[in-house]
């Protein structure tokens, strides 16, 4: 994977594709899925375009932290009191369809375990 690879959150970081944004800083962008899997289902994005969590390096290690405390900023914002469940698919095996770093916020019912 290329850290160029173009992809649909690329556009709508570039604000060429539009979306439901609920936060954004210098780092990061938050908007509602379109594919909504929950009755909340907020996607965490970091601008900088890793494709994969397998492809983060030392380096990300801020980003990362970054991006989990803007998924709890965004859970509290949506108001997940009960609580939320936070995923990272990786990889085709992992479910993952969008080759741009991602966090999946899911909430608004009972989370069920295992998952898939």
């Amino acid at each position: 994977m290329s850290q160029t690879t173009e992809t649909i959150f690329s556009k709508i970081i570039r604000r060429e594709i539009p979306a439901d944004i609920v936060y954004e800083d210098d780092l990061a962008l938050a908007f509602r899925d379109i594919n909504s899997q929950a009755p909340v289902h907020i996607l965490v994005i970091p601008k900088k375009p890793i494709p994969r969590l397998a492809d983060a390096e030392s380096g990300d290690d801020a980003l990362l932290g970054h991006l989990l405390l803007t998924a709890k900023r965004v859970a509290e914002q949506a108001g997940l009191a009960n609580g939320y469940r936070v995923v990272i698919n990786t990889g085709p095996d992992g479910g993952q369809t969008v080759y741009h770093l991602h966090l999946h916020i899911l909430g608004g019912r009972q989370m069920a375990w295992p998952p898939g």
